[in-house]
């Protein structure tokens, strides 16, 4: 999953705890995406995403989709499969034909599909940044910044539609000075998703290693 983010959605994101006060403001508009993206049962999202330089330019973007339910997912991204069924995670490398399986607990949380609309929840402080219209629509951007020094990543800005409450986009600065830039390119709510869409299935990969990492 680190290979996917650089996800990586990720959401996962999860984290520790923290005591200290948050931005009123912030919190609203964070807690009313996450209620919209908690009630949904499942979801299928198209995603691009890539390093912006600068001058707030991407210069290539990659492309995904990720189909997930509760805390399940599938995704598939520049040459990789990613399937977790709840308890296992197989990341299928097509270059390689090798698949790794590890456990879900180990992924790299702060950016799983499943965790990206709570990943504000623990570990990390969080402010309004601003608001500001495009194509009709006005958009609202918060600002994490993680509670503890450990932390690979600098902050993240998450910026949420005013109106539906749906995510936009969200960029992430590690410590390193690089951003990199996520974005939902189509939304689709409570699709069918079967638990064997989840599973990988050996048979379907002719030759395929298999490398158990747990």
């Amino acid at each position: 999953m680190k290979k996917f983010v650089f996800f990586c959605f990720v959401f996962s994101f999860c984290l520790s705890g923290f005591t200290f006060a948050q931005d009123k403001k912030a919190e609203a508009i964070l807690d009313a995406m996450s209620k919209k993206y908690k009630a949904t049962l499942s979801y299928n999202a198209n995603f691009s995403y890539g390093v912006e330089n600068n001058s707030n330019k991407v210069l290539k973007f990659l492309t995904g989709v990720v189909t997930v339910k509760g805390n399940k997912f599938r995704l598939k991204t520049a040459g990789q499969e990613i399937f977790n069924n709840g308890k296992e995670m197989f990341t299928f490398v097509k270059e390689t034909n090798e698949v790794n399986i590890t456990d879900p607990a180990d992924a790299d949380e702060d950016f799983s599909p499943t965790r990206i609309y709570t990943i504000y929840k623990k570990g990390y402080k969080y402010q309004f940044k601003e608001e500001k219209k495009e194509a009709g629509q006005t958009y609202e951007t918060v600002e994490l910044t993680p509670s503890t020094a450990k932390s690979n990543i600098s902050k993240i800005q998450i910026t949420v539609n005013k109106l539906d409450k749906s995510i936009k986009n969200w960029k992430v600065w590690d410590k390193a000075g690089k951003k990199t830039l996520f974005k939902i390119d189509k939304f689709v709510p409570n699709v069918p998703a079967a638990d064997a869409v989840f599973v990988f299935d050996k048979k379907n990969y002719p030759g395929v290693e298999v490398v158990d990492l747990r």
